[in-house]
C-alpha cells in the first residue's frame, strides 16, 4: 500500500480504534479551539491548549465574585478560602486520593515545588552513628530533579545518578523490613513519564523503592522515599495514588489544562510530609513566632505550612473551570490516553516506515519499545529525520521549515540531558566539545561535527485530531523524503499486528463522566454513632408549662423552611434536615450570605413517595430522590466541599436539579447530597454529651431551638429604636422567627432563659445544649422576599451590648444502641435543667 492510502482516517481507525470521545470532536473543536484555525499545533508536551470555555467561565466567575485575601476573615476572604480548599479536594479526587492520605501544597510550577523538597528534605552527612544520605534520580530525568542535587550535596549527602535498567537488574528477589537501625532518610526520584521520549516507567517502583526491593534502596539501609515527577505523565494520562503511593508529587497545571500558567503543586502523602523541615518561613505558615527572638512554631496545617505568603487564589481557582472543561470535553483522562496514544502510534508507525526512493529509512525514532501499549508510551513521538544518504538533517532545519507550514513542534534537548544523550548517543566529553563548539542549551546549533546535539519532538493533547498528524506527516513526506516515496511493509506489518495484539489485552471503554467527576461511588462501610443517655434529670428541674410550638426543617441548606408537626429523630437530627446543599461553579456551598435568592427556594420533603420537591415561584417543580439509590447514583463520584470550615462528602443530585437551580438562581449550580457513608462530627463534645455528636450539613450542632419570648422582646427593642431605622417597617413576629431559622421554637419561657439551660426533653427525647448560637448578617434576610435589611441584628446587638447571640444549640441523646428517638411533635411538653 502507498503512502497516500495509509495516510487516511480509514486507516487509522483500522490500526487503532479509539479516537475522540463521546461528544463529536470536530464540534468541540469548532466550539473551544477557533483560535487554533490553520495551526497544526503539536507541542503538547510544553504546554497544552485552553479550551475558550475555561477562560469564559473563569472571567464570569471572577466578574461575578469578590474574591479577597484568604487570609483575612471577611466575607470575600472566606469565599476564596472555601473555593480554593475545594480545587484541592478537586486535585486529590482527580487522583483518586483522599485528605486523609495527601495534602496539596500549591507553589509556581513543578519546578518551584522540586526545589522546595530539595531544601527541606533531612539530608544527613557522614557521622559516627549514621550513613550520610543518598539523593537518587534517573538519568532520564528533568533539568529541575536533576538540580535537586546541587542542595542535597551542600547538605552532605551524595548524588547517585541511576540508569532505569539499573533499578530492576539489581534488584532483590524479596522486599526488605522496616529498618529499626538506620534511620538516614534517602529520597529516589524518577519521572512516570520521560518528557523527551514519552517513555512511561513502571509505577511499581514506588513501592519497590519504599519496600528495599529495588535498587538502590536494596543496597543501603536507612528510610527510603519517592519522588514521582509527575508533570509529563498527568496531562495525558490517569494517575492513581490509591495504586503507586509516592511520597512527593510535584505537577504543573498548564499542561493540564493550558491556563493558569505559572501554578503547579506538590502533593505529598501526609505520613511523608512531617520529615520535610523548613528554615525560611513567610506570611501565613507560622503558628506562632517571636520578632525579638529565635522563636517559631510551624503551623499545623501541611499545606499552610509551605505556603509562604498569599498564593495564587485568582489562578488556583481557574483550576477548578480547568477541571470543569476536561471532564465535559473528553469524559476524563482515561479516554485522553486512548485517544493520544493512538494518535502518536499512528504517527510513529508511519514516520518510522517512510523510506526516501532509494529505501532508505527518513527517521531515526528515539523510543525503547514500539508504542505497543499506552501503559509503556505516552503521547510523545520523538525523533530525527535523515536524508537519502543516511545523514541526519538538523532540527532548526526541521523547526524553520515547519514553520512556514504552521506546524508547531519542539526541538533541542527539551531538559533532558540524561535521556538526550542515551538516546542520540552523545558522550559526556562530546557534551563538553559541544560546549566548546558554541552550543548551549536551548540555542539552533543543531549539528557539530555531523553529529546531532538534540532532535524534534511532536506530542499530542487531548484537542489533537487525526488532521493534525495527517499534516504533519504530509509535510515530513513534502519537504524532506527523496520521491519517490516509499513504505517499508515488512516493518509496517510487524508494528500493525503488535497494535491489534495491545488493543486486545488494553481495551478501555468511554466512561461516562458526569459533573465534571468519575462515575463511581465509594464503598465504605456504614458507621453509626452510639449515642447514650444523659441519665436521671434532676427532680429540681423547672417545671414549668413549657411548650414546642413549631417545628422546622431545611431540606436544603441556606433554602427555605419546611414547616412539619410531626417528625421522626434520626442519628443527625430531624431526618432529612441540611441532607442537601447547593453549590455553585467551584464547587463552593452557597449560603444566604452570598446569595439572598436561596430563601425562596422551598423545597418539601414528601415521604409517602420518597421525594425532595423542589418549589420556587415561577418555576415548574420537580423532584429528586431522597435516599440515595445505588443504581442511579453508580455514575456519581463521592466530592468533597467544605462546610464551616469542616470537609464534608457528597453526591451529585444530577443534571436536572443542577438546570432548575441554575435557571433560578442565574448562575452555573448544582445540588449535593451529604454521602450516606460519610461521618461528620462536631467540633467541640457538648457538656455532658457521652459521645461524640454526628452532623448533617448544618452549621454547628444538630438542633437549633428558639424562644418566643425573646423574639417579641427583640421586636419591642426594634419598635424603640424605629426611629433610627431608617424608616423600615416593623417586622412582625413571624417574619422575625423566620430569620433565625430555628428547628425548634418553643413558648412560656422569660426572655433568653434558654441561655442558661444545660439539658431538656421534649416528649420522649432528651437533649444537651450544646451553646448559643453567634449571629450574622444572615438574619437580615427576609425570607418571604429575599431583601436584605440591617434589622433584626442591628437591635440584637444593642440589645445584648454588641453580643449578637441568639437561640440555643442543640443536640440529641438517643437510647443507646438506637438510631431513631422517635417522633417530635408540636405541643409537646417541656422540661428544663438550669445550668448548676
Amino acid at each position: 500500500m502507498d503512502f497516500p492510502k495509509l495516510c487516511t482516517f480509514n486507516t487509522f481507525k483500522q490500526w487503532w480504534s479509539h479516537y475522540g470521545y463521546e461528544e463529536n470532536l470536530q464540534d468541540a473543536i469548532e466550539l473551544e479551539f477557533t483560535r487554533t484555525k490553520g495551526i497544526t499545533y503539536l507541542d503538547h508536551a510544553a504546554t497544552t491548549l485552553y479550551p475558550e470555555s475555561l477562560v469564559r467561565d473563569y472571567v464570569q466567575d471572577i466578574s461575578r465574585n469578590v474574591y479577597g485575601n484568604p487570609h483575612s476573615h471577611h466575607p470575600s476572604s472566606r469565599l476564596t478560602h472555601d473555593t480554593v480548599e475545594r480545587v484541592r479536594y478537586r486535585i486529590l479526587e482527580h487522583f483518586n486520593t483522599t485528605p486523609e492520605e495527601y495534602s496539596v501544597i500549591f507553589t509556581s510550577g513543578c519546578t518551584a515545588a522540586l526545589k522546595l523538597v530539595a531544601e527541606s528534605f533531612p539530608w544527613s552527612p557522614q557521622s559516627e552513628s549514621e550513613a550520610r544520605s543518598l539523593f537518587c534520580y534517573f538519568t532520564d530525568s528533568h533539568t529541575s530533579v536533576v538540580g535537586m542535587r546541587g542542595l542535597a550535596s551542600a547538605q552532605g549527602a551524595v548524588a547517585l545518578p541511576v540508569s532505569p535498567q539499573e533499578v530492576e537488574n539489581r534488584a532483590k528477589d524479596e522486599a526488605r523490613g522496616k529498618d529499626v537501625i538506620c534511620q538516614t532518610a534517602h529520597l529516589f526520584c524518577y519521572p512516570a513519564q520521560s518528557n523527551f521520549s514519552g517513555r512511561k516507567y513502571p509505577l511499581s517502583h514506588v513501592r519497590g523503592i519504599q519496600t528495599k526491593r529495588l535498587y538502590p534502596a536494596c543496597d543501603h539501609h536507612g528510610r527510603w522515599f519517592v519522588l514521582l515527577d509527575a508533570a509529563s505523565h498527568v496531562s495525558c494520562s490517569p494517575l492513581d495514588l490509591q495504586e503507586c503511593p509516592a511520597d512527593f508529587i510535584p505537577v504543573s497545571f498548564y499542561k493540564m489544562f493550558g491556563f493558569p500558567t505559572g501554578l503547579g503543586a506538590l502533593i505529598v502523602r501526609n505520613n511523608a510530609a512531617g520529615i520535610l523541615k523548613k528554615t525560611y518561613f513567610g506570611g501565613g505558615t507560622a503558628a506562632a513566632y517571636l520578632s525579638g527572638e529565635d522563636y517559631y512554631v510551624p503551623a499545623a496545617n501541611i499545606s499552610d505550612r509551605f505556603e509562604d505568603g498569599t498564593v495564587s487564589f485568582l489562578d488556583i481557582i481557574a483550576i477548578n473551570h480547568g477541571f470543569e472543561a476536561l471532564y465535559r470535553i473528553t469524559g476524563g483522562m482515561h479516554n485522553i490516553q486512548q485517544h493520544t496514544f493512538g494518535l502518536a502510534r499512528y504517527t510513529y508507525m508511519l514516520l518510522s516506515s517512510v523510506c526516501h526512493g532509494n529505501g532508505r529509512p527518513v527517521a531515526q525514532i528515539y523510543a525503547e519499545g514500539q508504542f505497543e501499549n499506552p501503559s509503556t508510551q505516552g503521547a510523545i513521538l520523538n525523533f530525527n529525520l535523515k536524508d537519502s544518504h543516511g545523514q541526519i538533517i538538523g532540527y532548526s532545519q526541521v523547526d524553520r521549515m515547519a514553520s512556514l507550514y504552521n506546524i508547531h513542534v519542539r526541538t533541542g534537548c527539551f531538559c533532558n540531558t540524561g535521556a538526550c544523550q542515551s538516546l542520540l548517543g552523545i558522550s559526556n566529553e562530546q557534551i563538553r566539545r559541544n560546549l566548546q563548539a558554541g552550543h548551549v542549551c536551548g540555542d539552533n546549533i543543531d549539528l557539530v561535527g555531523g553529529q546531532p546535539t538534540g532532535s524534534v519532538r511532536v506530542s499530542f493533547g487531548y484537542m489533537s485530531t487525526f488532521e493534525d498528524c495527517q499534516k504533519f506527516l504530509n509535510f515530513v513526506v513534502e519537504c524532506f523524503v527523496e520521491k519517490p516515496v516509499t513504505v517499508d511493509q515488512v516493518r509496517l506489518e510487524k508494528l500493525k499486528t503488535a497494535t491489534s495484539a495491545s488493543q486486545g489485552v488494553n481495551e478501555v471503554l468511554p466512561i461516562k463522566i458526569t459533573n465534571g467527576e468519575i462515575c463511581k461511588v465509594d464503598e465504605k462501610e456504614k458507621t453509626t454513632e452510639s449515642l447514650r443517655g444523659f441519665g436521671h434529670r434532676n427532680s429540681n428541674s423547672h417545671g414549668g408549662a413549657y411548650t414546642l410550638t413549631n417545628i422546622y426543617i431545611y431540606p436544603i441548606k441556606s433554602c427555605g423552611a419546611f414547616e412539619v408537626h410531626d417528625w421522626p429523630v434520626g442519628p443527625l437530627g430531624l431526618r432529612y434536615d441540611r441532607g442537601w446543599m447547593v453549590v455553585n461553579g467551584n464547587g463552593v456551598c452557597l449560603s444566604q450570605k452570598r446569595e439572598q435568592r436561596l430563601c425562596l427556594l422551598r423545597p418539601q420533603v414528601h415521604l409517602p413517595s420518597n421525594k425532595l420537591l423542589l418549589q420556587a415561584s415561577g418555576m415548574d417543580t420537580i423532584s429528586v430522590p431522597l435516599e440515595n439509590n445505588t443504581q442511579t447514583h453508580a455514575s456519581y463520584r463521592v466530592c468533597q466541599s467544605k462546610v464551616c470550615r469542616d470537609r464534608v462528602e457528597t453526591v451529585d443530585c444530577g443534571d436536572e436539579a443542577a438546570s432548575w437551580l441554575s435557571d433560578f438562581l442565574g448562575q452555573p449550580c448544582r445540588l449535593k447530597r451529604q454521602s450516606p457513608d460519610f461521618t461528620r462530627h462536631m467540633k467541640k463534645k457538648p457538656i455532658g454529651a457521652a459521645t461524640s455528636t454526628s452532623l448533617s450539613l448544618v452549621n454547628e450542632a444538630q438542633y437549633l431551638m428558639i424562644n418566643r419570648a425573646s423574639v417579641e422582646l427583640i421586636q419591642k427593642v426594634m419598635s424603640s429604636r424605629q426611629d433610627d431605622s431608617e424608616g423600615d417597617q416593623l417586622l412582625d413576629t413571624q417574619n422575625v422567627i423566620s430569620r433565625f431559622r430555628a428547628n425548634l421554637v418553643i413558648a412560656g419561657v422569660e426572655p433568653f432563659e434558654e441561655d442558661n439551660w444545660s439539658h431538656l426533653i421534649i416528649g420522649n427525647t432528651r437533649f444537651v445544649v450544646a451553646g448559643q448560637c453567634g449571629r450574622c448578617q444572615m438574619i437580615g434576610v427576609d425570607q418571604e422576599t429575599g431583601a436584605r435589611t440591617k434589622e433584626p441584628l442591628m437591635s440584637l446587638s444593642a440589645y445584648r451590648n454588641g453580643k449578637v447571640t441568639f437561640g440555643v444549640y442543640l443536640t440529641h441523646q438517643l437510647p443507646e444502641g438506637s438510631t431513631e428517638a422517635g417522633i417530635l411533635s408540636t405541643d409537646s411538653l417541656i422540661q428544663a435543667q438550669p445550668l448548676k
